[in-house]
């Protein structure tokens, strides 16, 4: 389905082009792993946590719709959703990955919106600020090991020590004084008078997934800079600019962190510079904020692998055990890349070359063994080394997703202790948890995702009944359902409104339309909230087997253990009939 939207921005034979070179399975393959389902293609949605695939891609359709969280669409609502960007972003870049050129008439330039005005205005002063950048300044970026083609290729520039050079510069262009203030470029004084907001710095472009320029981060320079003016300075909140969701050099990092499967994250943007200078080229920045679980998404959608290279000191230290819990919250692998005392990434690369950051990063240790080393060092004593494990270390054991992985850190924590995996695992219960990182809080989230799904093949049921399909075994595919999430949850469903359910009709009739089939959607959804019901049962049974054996309950043991033997067979052969 063309969009309306669409003929806001372009003629819709240019989209068509769009569509014509590109499959919906050409653009999510490059972000999600799909796997053949049928006459579909299945994977873990990208855009909420779970555990079994209930994302579905179909080639014949050109759509995709997740039975999880209901989000739905072709390869623009998809890279909108994937990339964080608004429809004219994701245009850009599907345009780029067809090989379609955008072509705008006249009246559709006209057309343009507030945000298409801040971003044609963040672009005009990006080349301004290029334009302007001194000799001194590209010395001074040259003696911290900075080539011209990384300052071009970054577009690195300079805002000079005049109160109102870039504003004056953007009023002859066109813009108004309300658009440069809202873009974070000026500001108006108690007396109302306009000025620059950067003003004596070396400023480098910040850019969206897009690669359109959304803010800037200046670093202080210049013989008339202020002494008591801060180092860097980010620009504000904008509409365009979100600090929290924005990662510095991402745009040019998504392509080497899914080739090498992997992403880098140092803190400025020297260092991130130096390091794409020195061919890694999936190094990403914060930009004047904390490592968030957006950002975290950001990097996921691309690879499950961070190493995280901060700088080596006490606020570094404490800024990468921050970062690594809200990745590893967000189900990414965590290393941790140890720098020389005293040098960042960026001045290491320039006193000892690319190859010992080559080293540090080949060298990143897992997050849980790299804390354990630094605290072994700073412990004075075997019981001091306890105290700081417990106080710091176990906390991460709370945020990993991944069971498996969870069960390693607990056996390594076991070993450099010398105490049991029962005693870790007796001091992990005792740590409060924080929201989004405890097992009850995830088993409350998958059932969540369960009862929507639920209801979604109770609406297909629905959808039906209305349709008096003479082909659908209606009784049968209701005790399906029924089967697959329990009596209960079924009796509830039942006793939906009749508005709730008229709003379940239309939304699958939305979906397919008169002439589509749901019957294998229908059979999938089943086939879903069967193995999450069974795979959740199996998880309470484990960790009961688990209780049972700690206190020595045999007679307990033995039935659970059955208990767990038919779960376990019963989940397999769903999977084959996958």
């Amino acid at each position: 389905m063309v969009l309306l939207e669409y003929y806001d921005v372009m003629t819709s034979d240019t989209v068509q082009k769009i569509k014509d070179r590109l499959s919906i399975v050409d653009v999510v393959s490059q972000y999600v792993k799909l796997e053949r389902s049928g006459g579909a293609l299945r994977a873990r949605c990208p855009f909420h946590a779970e555990r079994t695939p209930s994302f579905h891609v179909s080639p014949d359709r050109g759509t995709y719709h997740c039975f999880g969280c209901g989000v739905g669409g072709d390869i623009f609502s998809f890279i909108q959703g994937i990339e964080g960007l608004d429809f004219k972003g994701a245009l850009k870049i599907l345009a780029e990955k067809a090989g379609v050129p955008l072509v705008f008439s006249r009246s559709e330039k006209a057309g343009t919106d507030d945000r298409d005005r801040l971003f044609s205005l963040l672009e005009t002063a990006t080349v301004f600020y290029v334009d302007s950048l001194t000799d001194e300044a590209k010395k001074y970026l040259k003696e911290r090991g900075l080539n011209d083609a990384s300052m071009k290729e970054f577009r690195l520039g300079w805002a000079g020590s005049s109160w109102g050079d870039a504003a004056d510069f953007l009023k002859k262009k066109g813009y108004s004084e309300k658009e440069m203030i809202d873009a974070g470029l000026a500001k108006k004084s108690d007396r109302g008078t306009l000025s620059d907001k950067f003003r004596n710095r070396i400023m480098f472009p910040i850019s969206d997934s897009a690669g359109r320029v959304v803010g800037f981060s200046g670093r202080i320079f210049g013989a008339e800079a202020s002494p008591e003016a801060p180092k860097y300075l980010n620009s504000p909140e904008t509409p365009l600019f979100h600090k929290s969701r924005i990662l510095y050099g991402f745009d040019k990092a998504k392509l080497p962190m899914r080739k090498l499967n992997c992403a880098i994250l140092v803190e400025g943007q020297m260092d991130l510079l130096a390091s794409h200078q020195a061919g890694w080229g999936n190094t990403v920045a914060v930009s004047g904020t904390a490592f968030t679980a957006d950002h975290a998404a950001l990097i996921k959608r691309m690879t499950e692998n961070l190493v995280i290279a901060l700088d080596p000191d006490e606020a570094g230290f404490k800024a990468a055990g921050r970062a690594a819990r809200a990745a590893l919250a967000s189900g990414l692998n965590v290393k941790v890349a140890q720098l020389p005392k005293g040098l960042d990434p960026a001045d290491l690369i320039q006193k000892e070359g690319a190859d010992a950051w080559k080293k540090s990063i080949a060298g990143a240790k897992d997050i849980v063994t790299f804390l354990l080393d630094v605290l072994s060092e700073h412990s004075k004593n075997p019981e001091g080394f306890r105290r700081s494990v417990e106080i710091v270390a176990l906390p991460f054991i709370l945020d990993v997703q991944s069971p498996i992985a969870r069960e390693q850190y607990i056996h390594e924590i076991s070993a450099r202790l010398g105490v049991s995996e029962s005693a870790v695992i007796a001091a992990l219960a005792k740590i409060p948890t924080t929201e989004g990182a405890n097992p009850p809080e995830a088993v409350s989230s998958w059932k969540r995702a369960s009862h929507d799904r639920a209801k979604q093949a109770y609406a297909i049921l629905l959808f039906e009944k209305t349709r008096e399909a003479p082909h659908w075994p209606l009784e049968e595919y209701a005790r399906s359902i029924e089967h697959a999430i329990g009596s209960a949850p079924y009796k509830e469903l039942e006793q939906l409104s009749e508005s709730e359910r008229e709003s379940l009709r239309f939304e699958v009739e939305r979906l397919y339309g008169p002439g589509l089939s749901t019957a294998a959607d229908a059979k999938t959804l089943v086939r879903i909230l069967l193995r999450e019901r069974l795979s959740l049962e199996l998880q309470e049974v484990t960790a009961l087997l688990r209780r049972a054996e700690a206190v020595g309950d045999g007679v307990s043991s033995g039935d659970l253990m059955e208990r767990s033997r038919i779960l376990t067979g019963e989940i397999a052969k769903l999977h084959k009939e996958e």
